[in-house]
């Protein structure tokens, strides 16, 4: 599966009005940004358009049957004030072939500068300009030159290129650092044990790949969860973390939440490390658009 990890740096041009978890703002407006890109019809519904087979938004936003092909990865600074002058950045991660798209997210998020993100102030959003967005260290887009490098920089990820580690019985905390929602049993879980979350693992993987990359990988599904089941937690440091998004399209606030904090397993974890490595790298759980389920993991001594 091809995946791109692109940096944006902006600066605000005016004061700007933020929720303390910005990932909702972001995805929020990015999506209507992107729509007025690409949308050539200036259709309301999407669904009865002509060109909807061909639409990027169609492919980025309103996919039914498969996983969004974006994260965005918003600051994490909790503050919600930020002054006209003051700078900010954020990830996008990119799988498959929309990579190749590029170009349009780079303009999208210089029209959702235009629009604003974050509450209204005297009848206006925080307007912002786009500086730079960099691969690593290599300048795709320079607002100085106002040119976007076509380099092709996404790489393929691939579960068998992932860190392994010399010996099986290891000990790892996982960091959980914006709110992770996985469903177990058609309920949210407010613990993770191992299997849940190798479960989710597996979901996430099989679903990008299947989608996005050169099909479902061959993996003993059954046998991963089963020993999962044996791998013990010895320290537990989880809370849930409650935040509150509006959605536009329900036209209403929802209250979302997940779990954060760390947790430390012991066991038989090396065949998981290539698991776990992918989704360090995709995120994990539910709305992971607005940047949710990004985590770290460390292996103990």
């Amino acid at each position: 599966m091809l995946f791109g990890k692109y940096h944006f740096i902006c600066h605000l041009e005016t004061e700007s009005h933020l929720p303390s978890y910005k990932g909702s703002t972001f995805r929020g407006v990015f999506g209507r940004a992107l729509k007025r890109v690409v949308c050539a019809l200036k259709l309301e519904e999407c669904g009865k358009c002509l060109l909807k087979e061909r639409c990027l938004y169609m492919e980025v936003f309103e996919t039914k049957t498969s996983p969004h092909p974006f994260v965005i990865e918003p600051p994490l600074s909790n503050e919600t004030y930020l002054s006209a002058g003051s700078s900010f950045a954020f990830d996008l991660l990119l799988f498959g072939q929309v990579n190749d798209s590029l170009p349009y997210f780079i303009y999208a998020f210089k029209e959702m500068g235009k629009i604003g993100i974050g509450r209204k102030v005297n009848g206006q959003r925080g307007k912002f300009s786009l500086d730079e967005v960099l691969n690593e260290d290599t300048v795709i887009y320079s607002a100085s030159s106002e040119t976007i490098s076509r380099v092709k920089l996404a790489a393929p990820l691939r579960l068998e290129d992932q860190y392994t580690f010399s010996k099986d019985e290891l000990r790892l905390r996982i960091r959980i650092i914006t709110p992770l929602r996985l469903k177990y049993r058609n309920r949210l879980y407010a613990d993770l044990p191992f299997h849940v979350l190798t479960r989710a693992m597996l979901r996430r993987i099989s679903s990008l790949m299947e989608h996005y990359g050169k099909g479902e990988p061959s993996l003993d599904y059954r046998g991963l969860v089963k020993n999962a089941e044996k791998i013990e937690v010895v320290k537990r440091n989880l809370s849930w973390f409650d935040w509150r998004r509006y959605s536009n399209r329900q036209d209403r606030g929802m209250l979302m939440g997940g779990l954060v904090g760390s947790v430390v397993y012991e066991g038989l974890i090396g065949p998981y490390l290539p698991l776990i490595r992918f989704c360090e790298k995709v995120h994990l759980g539910k709305q992971t658009t607005f940047g949710l389920g990004k985590f770290a993991m460390e292996v103990l001594e």
